[in-house]
Parts: structure tokens; C-alpha cells; sequence
């Protein structure tokens, strides 16, 4: 499991020797402290520091300790306050929980009766946003209702088996068609998961450079952190795993059976911890047999295998998925969405979809752009019999162009938000962001 971030607090407390006093206290303990003089400031500082818990004195100058209770209970996942005070009472303190206090001390204090009620505090807030985050990932589906639509017994399996997994911290193997949703499977799981506040590092092992892999990736001593290192805690994702070189795959076995990385120049290993998630397109035995995937590192990746179907053998989702891709793609292009007629379900039921998700997403981007000209149908659109003068020169220009306006589009529709315009483009942010790299898309100009 990954090591759990200290707690954050925030004081709240006029008297300057009493906020010294408790820092002192509470940073002996472990925690992140800050104080402030005044109510008004904690309220200015709380979306900075994001506090696990808030401990205010009660009579301050200005916005008193109680005040301050009001407006974090009016305040949507606000954290708990922990009241403090030399002149409380009894009925003080029953009023003050009963308005929403976590708990109420009397000065002077018990050190470990104290840090024990902010511990406490602390647990609860944290567990309350987990489920929240959880609840509302689990509602979303992380992104699993753009991808693994559908109703088919083998989609609702799989969604389950993900959810599953997610809580997990054995490695999965993703197998899967291209185009199946394979990226999307692993973000799930780490999404979903513990480590969802982490970084996900999606890395393309085709990319990887035997002789420049221990400087990216470990980094190099007093230069560069190294992209493993900043990412630990989170989720590695080997996309296509199968491609990576035997020198890199050696070099991956290292860092997942010790944990640990060697930056260039430092005499002494760094510690990493990395969930680790991998797919590939390609039969892993038969890659073992051949001699390009060392079996070793299979042993490491293959805990849980997590296998996503073709769209071939989950054809009653085929016209769900499309309507559903059909309207996404109308709202970012700013036009109504296609209405399928019998010819087009026919078209699309008869077609085997050898991209299958990804060409289908394809697909319906084509017919909305068909149809706010005024033609097309789906036998078109899968035909890609795009009109010819629409059509540049060279099928690299008109890939080139398609996608400058498709991607525009999204990023205007959803005011600059690039998250918000991956996910209505069904790709995973990092593809964006290449993809506005290769384009020479200006986001401030597109804006």
C-alpha cells in the first residue's frame, strides 16, 4: 500500500504564544500544522492547505470561533472543527456540537487527549471524502460508461471485474483488441482506487530508449527527479508492454521485483512505489515463445488478467454505443444528432468492426460531420466515403485536418477545460495534449 500523507491542520488562535504551542505540538506529532491570528484568514487559507481538520479558539476578535462554525458547516466538504477555549461551559460546548462541532476542549489542554480528538477528526474527514470521491467515481464509472458501454452479459461482468480489481493492489494485465479500450480499462482501476490521488504514468513502451530509460526514468542526481520516482504512490501503466525492447524489459523486472530505482550518479538506491498496470494486443505466451517478452516480467504482470471483448462479440451493444458517440459528438460540433433509420442499424449490425470501439467512435464522428452538411448515413460514414471536395489532398492532411477541427471544437464547447474535451472526445488527456502538440493546435486562438 502506498504511504499515507501526514494530516494537515490549520489553527485558528489570537494569541500568538498559544499558535507557537500548539505548531510545536502537532508538528512533534507528524502532522502538517499552520496557525493564523484570525478567523477571516483561516477561511482565505482553507482551499490552499485543504486542511483534514480546523482547531479555532472560540472568542477571537472579529469572526469568532463559533462563526466560524457556521460558515464551514454551510461550506460543502468542509472540514471538521475542533473548538478550543479557556472560557467555555457546558452548555457552550452541547450547542457547539449540536451546530456541527467535531468536538469542543477546555483550555489549558491535555496534549494526548487533544491529539487523539484531532486524530479522530482527521480519520473521519478523510474517510468522508473517500467515499465521496468513491461514490461519485462509481456513479461516473470513471469514464467506463464512454468506453464499456452496454448492456451485454460480458460488458456488466467486466465492469464488475474492474470495480474489483480497483481496490486491489496485485499488477493486471489488460488484453484487448486495439481499440478496445485499454487505457481507459487501466485509468479505471486507478481511478477507483486508494491511489486515485496519485499519479497515473501512462508509459508507450514502443517508445522506450534502452540508453536514455535510467535518466527519464530514475532520474539523475541533483538534476532531475525522474519520472518514476514523481509518480510513486500511483499507478504505472505499460501500454503495449509487449514492444518494449529486452534491455528495457530488464530494466522494468529490476524496479518492480525490488522497488527501488538507482538515479544516474547516486551511489545509493530510492525507493518507489508503483502499482502496476500493463496491456497489450498481442498473445503474451506466443511473445514468450518468441523470445520478445521475457517471461519473468509476464510472471510479474499477469497477477489478474483483465481481457476486454471485441466489439464483434457484443454486437446488441453496437447501436447503444453509437447512439451514444452520436450524440456526444453532435453536442461538441454544435449540430443535432443523426436519427438512425433501418438501413443505418442495418449497416451498423452487419459490419464486423475490426477497430471495434475506437473505429465505431470514429464512425459516428464522420456521420455527425456528414449530417450537419446535410448527407450521409452510417454505410457512408463506415465506408469513410467523405465527399470529395471535402477531402485534402493526401490521407495524412485529411486526418491532419479532421482532427484540428474535431479537437478545436471540443475545446471551445467545453471553454478551454481539457479534461472536460478528452473525455467528451473519448481519448485519455495525455493523447489530447500529443495530439495538440502534433497539430499545432493554439488553445488561446481556438478560445
Amino acid at each position: 500500500m502506498s504511504k499515507p500523507q501526514p494530516y494537515r491542520i490549520l489553527i485558528v488562535d489570537d494569541d500568538k504564544a498559544m499558535r507557537q504551542s500548539l505548531v510545536e505540538l502537532l508538528t512533534a506529532a507528524g502532522w502538517v500544522a499552520e496557525a493564523v491570528a484570525r478567523a477571516e484568514l483561516a477561511l482565505e487559507r482553507l482551499s490552499d492547505l485543504a486542511p483534514d481538520v480546523v482547531l479555532s479558539d472560540v472568542r477571537m476578535p472579529g469572526m469568532s470561533g463559533l462563526e466560524l462554525l457556521t460558515d464551514l458547516v454551510q461550506r460543502r466538504a468542509a472540514p471538521p472543527l475542533v473548538l478550543i477555549s479557556a472560557h467555555g461551559d457546558i452548555p457552550m460546548a452541547v450547542q457547539a456540537m449540536q451546530d456541527g462541532a467535531y468536538s469542543f476542549v477546555e483550555k489549558p489542554y491535555e496534549p494526548r487527549r487533544l491529539l487523539s480528538i484531532l486524530s479522530h477528526a482527521a480519520d473521519q474527514c478523510r474517510m468522508q471524502l473517500s467515499n465521496a470521491r468513491l461514490k461519485e467515481r462509481l456513479f461516473q464509472l470513471s469514464g467506463l460508461d464512454r468506453i464499456l458501454l452496454g448492456d451485454t452479459p460480458v460488458v456488466r461482468e467486466l465492469r464488475e471485474t474492474i470495480l474489483d480489481l480497483a481496490a486491489m493492489e496485485a499488477a493486471v494485465l489488460i488484453e484487448g483488441e486495439t481499440g478496445t479500450g485499454k487505457e481507459v480499462a487501466a485509468r479505471a482501476l486507478h481511478d477507483l482506487s486508494p491511489r486515485a490521488g496519485r499519479p497515473f504514468l501512462a508509459l508507450n513502451c514502443a517508445a522506450l530508449n534502452a540508453d536514455s530509460f535510467e535518466a527519464e526514468m530514475f532520474g539523475v542526481e541533483g538534476q532531475t527527479e525522474g519520472r518514476l520516482l514523481a509518480a510513486s504512490g500511483g499507478t504505472l501503466f505499460l501500454d503495449e508492454v509487449g514492444t518494449c525492447s529486452l534491455p528495457v524489459q530488464a530494466k522494468l523486472l529490476r524496479v518492480i521485483e525490488d522497488g527501488q530505482i538507482l538515479p544516474v550518479g547516486a551511489s545509493r538506491p530510492v525507493s518507489v512505489n508503483l502499482r502496476v498496470v500493463s496491456a497489450t494486443n498481442v498473445d503474451v505466451d506466443q511473445a514468450v515463445r518468441d523470445g520478445v517478452l521475457r517471461q519473468d516480467l509476464l510472471f510479474r504482470l499477469n497477477t489478474f488478467v483483465l481481457t476486454l471483448p471485441p466489439l464483434r462479440q457484443r454486437r446488441d451493444d453496437v447501436t447503444l454505443l453509437a447512439s451514444h458517440f452520436l450524440s456526444d459528438y453532435a453536442r461538441v460540433l454544435e449540430t443535432p444528432a443523426p436519427e438512425l433509420g433501418h438501413d443505418d442499424l442495418a449497416a451498423l449490425i452487419g459490419h464486423d468492426w475490426p477497430g471495434n470501439v475506437r473505429e465505431l467512435r470514429n464512425v459516428c464522428e464522420r456521420r455527425v460531420l456528414a449530417a450537419r452538411r446535410g448527407a450521409g448515413s452510417m454505410a457512408e460514414a463506415i465506408r469513410s466515403d467523405l465527399l470529395p471536395e471535402d477531402v485534402p489532398d493526401t490521407l495524412r492532411e485529411a486526418v491532419a485536418s479532421f482532427e484540428r477541427e474535431v479537437i478545436g471544437k471540443a475545446i471551445k464547447a467545453h471553454e478551454g477545460r481539457m479534461d472536460a474535451a478528452a473525455e467528451a472526445l473519448g481519448i485519455g488527456r495525455r493523447t489530447l495534449n500529443e495530439k495538440i502538440v502534433k497539430l499545432g493546435l493554439d488553445k488561446s486562438a481556438i478560445l
